[in-house]
């Protein structure tokens, strides 16, 4: 899961080198306006839809990784 996340990542922004401790907006420096294309990236790719409620509760990569095996995804 770490792989895929760090390829959209890296597909929408351009930026690598995730650990699962790393957070979105302190490490990485991204905005709304990314959050919501890697976040669009997900949808898609997996075909789920994630509200938007969730989107701010998923800061680090273990949040996101954590949120999408919760849902069966991997």
């Amino acid at each position: 899961m770490l792989e895929i996340l760090e390829e959209i990542i890296y597909h929408v922004t351009g930026k690598s080198g995730l650990t699962m401790d790393t957070d979105f907006v302190k490490d990485l420096a991204l905005n709304s306006f990314d959050i919501m294309n890697i976040i669009c990236e997900f949808e898609e790719r997996y075909d789920i839809s994630v509200p938007t409620r969730d989107v701010w509760q998923l800061k680090q990569v273990k949040d996101v990784i954590a949120y999408m095996q919760e849902r069966g995804l991997e």
